[in-house]
Order: C-alpha cells, then structure tokens, then sequence
C-alpha cells in the first residue's frame, strides 16, 4: 500500500533519513548530539537508532562526552562499496571505498595529454578491476560509481550549444563509464567534487557554507551552501575563472575577454618565464622552483594568487561562506599562493565578510576530487553513506 503523505509511515521514515544525514556530515555522533542536530527528541533518536543497528546500518559503540558515558553512532561498513574515479588532464585516479569511508584501496596513474576520453575510461575500467581483484572484494557488493571531469558538467536539458561553457560535458560520459563497469555512475566536475571531498573527508568538515578553489590550467569553484552543493538549474554554478578582471584583457577560450582565467591558467602564465627558464616548463616545476627561492616563479605565483584572491573577494561578497578551500596544481605551493589570496581578500571583499573568513590549502591535495567522487556515490546508496574520514591509505 502506498504511504500518504504526512502518514506516521512517511514521518517515520523522514526521520530516519535525517538522522542517517546527520551521521554522515558529521563522521559519528552520540544520540545527544543527533537530537541537538536533527531537532528529534531524544526518545524518536533512541528509537531510530534501534532500529538502524538491528538491520545493520548503523553500529553503535562506547564513548565519552563531556567527561560522561555515552554511545557513538556511525554507519556500518560492512557492505555498500563504492568507486571513486577522477580523470585530469593529465592524471586518473581511482579508489574503492565502503559506506563507512573507509578508503579499502586506491591507485594513479599518468594520462596522455593528447589522449583521447574514450581511452581515458578504458583505463579507469582496467584500474577498477585492478582494484576490485587485489582488494578480494565481491563484484556484487559494488554498488555504485562517482566520476569527476574537468569540465562544466550540464545538468539541465538543452544545454548543448551557446549556453554551454567550453568543454562542458553531459550524462552520456557517465553512461560510456556505466557500460564498461557494468555500474550506475554519477558524474560532477571537478571542482565539485573537491568540494565535496573536503566537506566530508579534509578541512571543510563541520563547516556549512565553504567554497572549494581548485586553481590549476583553469580556475573553477565547488560552492557549498548550507551544507549541500549548489550546482545552479544547469549545473554550471561556480565558473569562477569567467568572471571578468579586464574587459580589455587577453581573449579567453570562452569569447571574453580579461576572465581570471586568463591571468592564472599554466597557458597564459607559462610563457611569462620562457624567456628565463626555457619553453618546456611546466606548472609542477614553476611550484617547485618558487618554493625553492626563484624569485621569477615566485612572482609569477603571487601575482596568480592576488588575482585569484580578486575573483574570491567578490564570490565572498555575494556567497559569505566562511571557509575557503585552496586546491589544484598550484595550491602546492602553500603560503606562497594563500597568503597574496588572503591579502587580495582582505583589500576586495567586506570588512565583515573577511573577518569572518578562513582562506585554507587543501588537507586533501590532489586526492580531494577522488574522494569526493566516493562521497558522491555514497550519497546514490541512500540509507548506506557516512561521512566519517577514517584515516584513508595513500597509494
């Protein structure tokens, strides 16, 4: 029989999904805690919690809180495996994760910079079985997939053409991947997922409103909102490296001119150091040699990061999150490129809006998107996801 609307059944089952949410932002809570969190009382979460640990969902153990007894909840790890997959422009990722983000086993490997998609996902499949065969765990446990892309991910029909940015990718990437794993995959970008990554796994958990600032051959912002991405009707929210600097700048690969990204991207800021450091640098090295004391990567790194900073002060005027998440290719060069964003911040934005700002590198390097693409399709299971970052392997 269908459930009526506002039946005991529905609300019932509402409740159990918020506290099932609440679990997994926060990695385990006691049952006080879940209270405080969801606004149940007490005796619906003693209840609820019951119930989840009796089907296995959720495992309970001791704790202490305030100097008292009391019981951590958090979801249960024993089924519900997920797979993560990050294609770069240069780098794939994979890792194989369970509903307790527990990260069981994960691998890279280089890509071709002329290779084509197609080749791409032959190569996260191979990785994947790899994965699957060394870990010893059940094909049939698999439950899903996440795929980050570098790419505006469009979500709204229609949204080919003009109305799409360059690049933009749609859902039958998604579908060429489901087809190869034999797995419903869901696909972000990766800007995104780092966002995600690092809400649940790195240095945005416990925070609510945060933007994740990958800064790399482009520069594109995953918005959190509330606790919960904000991706726009068609999926293009957070093209922060479109938004214009000079109308008379460079021509950006979008049709405009003057875009941030036309002052921080590897291809317009590279050539800035041929003529001392010779045509087939890369940004990795321009990284390295700046924190090595060079003083023209150096320059080049802090002028990127005033210029990112200018881009963020107006994300922050008009979003207030209050944390800032610095990550990609040049975010490893740590103060040398936070410390010109937080003082580009501090000039641009609100007095208010940056006292109440915390500009961060990433905890989670070049993982973050990865991880988040696990979180991402934990979040397809349901009932069956947990945000708690266990100390995940490094391979």
């Amino acid at each position: 029989m269908a459930q009526t609307p506002g039946s005991q059944s529905s609300l019932h089952r509402a409740n159990r999904e918020r506290v099932i949410r609440a679990v997994r932002r926060a990695g385990s809570l006691t049952q006080a805690e879940i209270a405080r969190t969801t606004g149940l009382s007490a005796a619906t979460v003693s209840n609820i919690v019951r119930e989840l640990r009796e089907r296995g969902t959720v495992q309970v153990t001791p704790t202490s809180a305030g100097g008292r007894r009391a019981r951590s909840v958090s979801l249960s790890g024993d089924a519900g495996i997920v797979v993560g997959i990050g294609i770069g422009r240069t780098r794939l990722r994979v890792a194989l994760g369970n509903q307790a983000h527990q990260v069981l086993d994960e691998e890279s490997e280089p890509l071709p910079p002329s290779g084509s998609a197609a080749r791409a996902l032959d190569r996260a499949r191979d990785l994947v079985d790899r994965l699957l065969d060394r870990t010893g765990v059940d094909r049939a446990k698999v439950g899903g997939a996440g795929l980050g892309v570098p790419a505006p991910v469009e979500s709204a029909p229609g949204a080919r053409g003009s109305a799409a940015p360059p690049g933009s990718a749609g859902a039958r990437t998604a579908e060429e991947l489901g087809e190869r794993l034999g797995l419903p995959v869901r696909l972000d970008n990766d800007a995104n997922l780092g966002a995600l990554g690092e809400l649940v796994w790195g240095g945005g958990r416990g925070v609510r409103d945060l933007a994740y600032v990958k800064v790399a051959d482009g520069v594109g912002a995953g918005l959190v909102i509330d606790g919960r991405l904000h991706r726009g009707p068609g999926g293009t929210a957070g093209e922060l490296g479109h938004l214009t600097l000079d109308e008379s700048g460079p021509v950006c690969r979008c049709g405009n001119r003057g875009c941030l990204e036309t002052f921080t991207a590897d291809r317009y800021v590279l050539p800035l150091l041929h003529a001392s450091h010779g045509d087939d640098l890369t940004m990795a090295e321009v990284v390295r040699l700046a924190r090595a004391g060079d003083p023209g990567c150096r320059r080049v790194v802090t002028d990127v990061g005033r210029y990112v900073g200018r881009g963020v002060a107006g994300l922050c005027n008009l979003l207030n999150p209050s944390r800032i998440v610095l990550g990609g290719d040049l975010a490893e060069a740590g103060e040398l490129l936070v410390g010109p964003v937080r003082e580009a911040v501090e000039r641009y934005a609100l007095p208010c809006v940056a006292a109440q700002l915390t500009v961060v590198p990433s905890a989670l390097g070049d993982r973050a998107e990865v991880l988040g693409a696990l979180a991402l399709a934990l979040d397809a299971l349901g009932d069956a996801t947990l945000a708690d970052a266990s100390v995940p392997v490094n391979r």
